[in-house]
């Protein structure tokens, strides 16, 4: 049975330019179309997040306009995630963790995990760990801001000339964002060294580059997902 370790933000804001709290936390999409398909594949799942604390869902992730008016979509959702609530809410903690327990660790996006897992400097080790264990990595829109701590002793980054996508920021500035932004995702991850590969705003897109597993955007999510379930069967 493979083991994954879901690693889901605790961030409940995300601290912009002005320093004001802009509300945010998990992405339902990201988080429900993502748990649902390793669950229907059987595998072992652990959700953890940074000190164990209950993760929150992005309530603009849980609009109608955000999910492309499709209000089935959204009851969806809020049903699969009504359907899992002792599991969110009883998290272990993510830094008790280890790649060696694990043969895969996922991280759904929305803004939180910018807030929190990219400045992670104990998960940043422990992606690394899972990486040079050969293990798969993988991360959806917002979070391969996840990625960014994954620093080696030697001071370099351990996805340094990896292709990879993420949300874009063409995406950023559309959603109203980017100009508020402390940082924009895809800048950091091109200056970090990546090879930053992205298709139209809002399309899927899944990049997989030995085994690190990325998704550009929400649309993405469930792709990447399917795609991660038959890598490892």
């Amino acid at each position: 049975m493979t083991t994954l370790l879901f690693a889901v933000t605790a961030a409940d804001h995300w601290t912009l330019n002005d320093g004001s709290k802009h509300p945010t936390g998990y992405w339902a999409e990201e988080l429900v179309e993502s748990h649902r398909t390793f669950v229907d594949a059987g595998w072992d799942i652990t959700v953890a997040t940074p000190g164990g604390k209950a993760p929150v869902v992005d309530q603009g992730s849980l609009a109608v306009d955000a999910n492309g008016g499709d209000e089935e979509k959204v009851a969806d959702q809020k049903s699969y995630l009504a359907s899992i609530e002792s599991i969110l809410s009883s998290p272990a903690k993510l830094e008790e963790q280890k790649a060696s327990d694990f043969d895969v660790v996922f991280v759904p996006g929305g803004h939180g995990p910018m807030e929190d897992l990219a400045v992670s400097e104990s998960f940043g080790a422990l992606v690394v760990d899972f990486l040079d264990s050969n293990k798969v990595v993988s991360a959806v829109c917002h979070a391969p801001a996840a990625l960014l701590p994954a620093v080696r002793s030697d001071g370099t980054w351990a996805f340094d000339g990896y292709e990879l996508t993420g949300f874009t920021d063409e995406e950023e500035t559309q959603a109203g964002l980017a100009d508020k932004a402390p940082w924009l995702l895809e800048t950091r991850l091109r200056e970090n060294g990546a090879k930053f590969d992205s298709t139209d705003a809002w399309a899927p897109k899944v990049v997989v580059d030995r085994n690190l597993y990325t998704g550009q955007n929400p649309a993405s999510t469930r792709p990447l997902a399917e795609k991660l379930v038959s890598a490892l069967k």
